[in-house]
């Protein structure tokens, strides 16, 4: 059975779909069996994946108004050793034809039950959005992490964000937990990043990430060659911190998953 894990946070900016590519491609450097479906209609983890958003034949958008399934519509990201399901702009318009379909918000969740034992990892790239294709991503996962900048106003989008979680489980997901907190573009030079973080570690304990992800050029770099961090140089600060979370996360599986 796949370990679902949706990767989210209504403020943009905060590394949500470099997580989502770099931590793809370092459990499938493990050896997992890894699927990243891309639920921004920019298609940013797509084309981070080396897939080319512009000649999709079919998408994530297809799956979820049914006209695929997951196994049809998802692509083999040769370098980075997994498979996505990716998306582009027609994504943009999921959300006004999702509207007057019956359990809208559990369309993904369902298409997923098809390929439940084809991947150890299922691992969902939102939108910086709560809106119907985050709520989807919600529903059908276990567990969320949250990436998130060390600074003021993080905290604040953090509280409406577990506010969120909440909601989602009382009504949707009984089931969903925070997995974890991960700081990314950490500078450990700023004051304030550190005092950030250390608010994070009283508040949230040991589902804070020991592992942080540095500022790092050969990160930013590396989606504009369609490549993971891992593939483009994998000796950079940015790839070896997403390997040490890859195994972080490892080791706190069940022996079965790890």
């Amino acid at each position: 059975m796949a370990k679902i894990l949706v990767i989210t946070n209504q403020k943009g900016g905060v590394g949500k779909t470099t997580t989502a590519v770099n931590l793809a491609a370092s459990l499938a450097a493990s050896g997992r069996r890894v699927l990243l479906i891309d639920l921004d209609p920019q298609g940013n983890a797509s084309m981070g994946s080396g897939i080319n958003k512009g000649q999709l034949r079919q998408s994530v958008y297809h799956v979820l108004l049914g006209g695929a399934s997951v196994a049809q519509a998802r692509v083999r990201a040769e370098q980075g050793g997994y498979d996505v399901l990716p998306a582009n702009r027609e994504l943009g318009g999921a959300e006004i034809e999702l509207v007057d379909l019956d359990r809208r918000e559990l369309r993904l969740k369902q298409a997923l039950a098809e390929v439940d034992d084809d991947y150890d990892f299922v691992l969902i790239d939102c939108p910086p959005a709560l809106n119907l294709l985050t709520l989807n991503g919600l529903v059908a996962a276990d567990r969320v992490m949250i990436p998130m900048q060390c600074e003021y106003f993080a905290l604040e989008g953090l509280t409406d964000l577990v506010s969120t979680l909440r909601k989602v489980r009382a009504t949707l997901n009984p089931q969903i937990e925070i997995e974890g907190l991960l700081r990314t573009m950490y500078d450990p030079r700023s004051t304030l990043a550190q005092q950030v973080a250390e608010q994070l570690k009283q508040h949230f304990g040991d589902k804070v990430y020991n592992t942080v992800i540095p500022r790092n050029v050969r990160l930013a770099e590396a989606p504009s060659h369609g490549l993971p961090a891992l593939v483009y140089d994998k000796s950079s600060k940015g790839a070896l911190a997403y390997l040490a979370l890859a195994q972080e996360m490892l080791d706190k599986q069940p022996a079965a998953v790890a």
